[in-house]
Parts: C-alpha cells; sequence; structure tokens
C-alpha cells in the first residue's frame, strides 16, 4: 500500500487494511469466512427454490422468508466477496458509497421484513378469520415495497452526508475490512458530529423502535394465545411463531452486540472489533435458512424431496 501521511480532499476510492493486527493471518482467516459465505449462498437459494416450487408454501409467512433470502444475498454479497479478494489476493482499493450503501441499506431493508412478518404473526394468530383477506399477496408486495423504501430512505443520506461535509481526510487507509460507515467517519478531518448523530439515529430507530414494535406484536400474541382453552392448542400456535422468533433473535444480537462494541467498547482490541462486524455480515444469512428448515415441516420435507429427486436422477 502507498503511504499517505498527507490530508486528502475527496478522496474518489479507499484502501481497506483488512483486520488490523492479523495481516499474517489475513489468507487462513478468508477460508473461514469463504466457507461462512458458501453456506449463506446456499441456504438462501434453497429456501428460494423450495418455497418457488411447492405451491403449499405460497402464504405471506413464507413470501416474506423469500424476500429475507434475497436481501440476506445481496447483504452478504455486496461485502464478503470484496474482502475475500483482500485478503487473498491484496484488493485494498474500493469506491466506499456503493458498499457502504448495500451493506448498511439491506441490513435496514431486514429489519422491516422482520416488522411485516411480526404483523403476518399477529393477524394470524389475533384475527385468524381474516388473515388471508388482510394479508393478500397484493398486500404483502406492498409491505416488501415499504420495508425497501424505508431501508432506501434511512440509509441513502449516509454517503450523501460523508461526500457532502467531510470532503478531507487525514488517510485513505480504511482500518476495516469493509466500508463500514463509522470507519470511514473516523478517518475525516472536519466536523463529524453531524454524521455520528445520524448514525446513532438509524441504530436507534432500527435496533430500539423496531424492536419494541415487534415486542408488542407478540405481547399481543401472547395474550391470545393465553387464551386457547387447551395447552396443546397454545403450544401449537407459538410454534408458528418461533422460526421467526428464532431469526429476530439472530438478527438483533449480533447487530446490537457489534454496535455496541463500536461505539462503546473502546477497551476491545481492533481486531475484535473488525472479526464481530465480520460474523454479522454473515451470521444471519447463515443461520436464518438453518432455522426455518428445520423449525418448519413444510421446507423441510420439500428440501428433503428435492435433494432425493437430485441424488435419483445423478444415480441413472
Amino acid at each position: 500500500m502507498q503511504h499517505m501521511n498527507q490530508s486528502h480532499q475527496n478522496p474518489s476510492f479507499f484502501l481497506l487494511m483488512g483486520i488490523p493486527g492479523l495481516e499474517a493471518s489475513h489468507f487462513w482467516i478468508a477460508f473461514t469466512f469463504c466457507s461462512m459465505y458458501a453456506l449463506a449462498v446456499l441456504g438462501n437459494i434453497a429456501v428460494l427454490l423450495v418455497v418457488r416450487s411447492e405451491p403449499a408454501l405460497h402464504q405471506p409467512m413464507y413470501l416474506f422468508l423469500c424476500m429475507l433470502s434475497t436481501i440476506d444475498l445481496v447483504f452478504c454479497t455486496s461485502t464478503v466477496p470484496k474482502f475475500l479478494a483482500l485478503f487473498w489476493a491484496n484488493a485494498a482499493e474500493i469506491a466506499c458509497a456503493a458498499q457502504m450503501f448495500f451493506s448498511h441499506g439491506f441490513s435496514a431493508i431486514d429489519a422491516g421484513i422482520f416488522l411485516a412478518m411480526a404483523f403476518d404473526r399477529y393477524v394470524a394468530i389475533c384475527d385468524p378469520l381474516h388473515h388471508t383477506s388482510v394479508l393478500t399477496h397484493a398486500v404483502v408486495g406492498r409491505l416488501g415495497l415499504a420495508a425497501l423504501l424505508r431501508g432506501v430512505f434511512y440509509i441513502g443520506p449516509l454517503p450523501l452526508l460523508i461526500r457532502l461535509r467531510l470532503p478531507l481526510y487525514r488517510t485513505q487507509i480504511i482500518a476495516h475490512s469493509y466500508c463500514e460507515h463509522m470507519a470511514v467517519v473516523t478517518l475525516a478531518c472536519g466536523d463529524t458530529r453531524v454524521n455520528n448523530l445520524y448514525g446513532m439515529g438509524i441504530g436507534f430507530l432500527v435496533l430500539i423502535l423496531d424492536s419494541i414494535a415487534i415486542t408488542a406484536s407478540y405481547v399481543m400474541i401472547f395474550r391470545a394465545v393465553l387464551g386457547l382453552s387447551t395447552s396443546d392448542a397454545r403450544l401449537k400456535t407459538l410454534g408458528t411463531c418461533g422460526s421467526h422468533i428464532c431469526a429476530i433473535l439472530v438478527f438483533y444480537i449480533p447487530i446490537a452486540v457489534s454496535s455496541l462494541t463500536h461505539r462503546f467498547g473502546h477497551h476491545v482490541p481492533p481486531h475484535i472489533h473488525i472479526l464481530l462486524a465480520n460474523f454479522y455480515l454473515l451470521i444471519p444469512p447463515i443461520l436464518n435458512p438453518i432455522v426455518y428448515a428445520v423449525r418448519t415441516k413444510q421446507i423441510r420435507e420439500r428440501l428433503l424431496h428435492i435433494i432425493k429427486s437430485g441424488t435419483q436422477h445423478r444415480d441413472k
């Protein structure tokens, strides 16, 4: 890498460092992330194929799951191939705006889909007679579009604020393996308060307000479940929410840990910050298909049928 001790005016590109302190291990660390990325891609493509091929799964919950799988594919693909190229080929140069938008934007879209899924579970359990009439395919599509537009609205200003308000940088070298918003902001020479406040505000909206809305929906769901006459009915009804609850925890716990560690864990070594951020990119896309395949009988059976048919076809 070039030495860049002087200030830089509106740089057209930045240079990723990877994981500071672990440069000697980049080559081997990349194999772990490559394996995780392959699992994420295969798992989410499998979910899309299973739902597409099984008409019985063309229900709101599974349509939202397809949206989630598509978003997860874009989310991890926007960053992981680049830092694999960095680790294996030292391809450090990057134009940050696009990657920042896709990585943060699709994370916000994910959160919007989880809100829509919580609404689906609320209607399905609290007002089951009207579930099919309320959550038609058109409504599901509009909710997905709303989640997409919300993510764009939330995250679109991040690269613009950096471009317009922070033209001067101490260095072009980012001590990170992808263009994380705060990793870029900390390099700026100017006043970064607006960028910091906007970033924290988006984190508050996604982490806090969305969590409150999802929690409120589940409070009403649990109240409805407790009103059921038998324990078997209560367990069966709650079972339909199990996959969604697990997926929410898989999404929110890593992002909360990564965000809190980045902002308040000043005593945590930098390589731990970055490893946590990298794992956050891959843990939800890997675990979401597993959670739904394990907990959803229709998906599990259809997936096994596809695998069995493929094996038989290959043996012929």
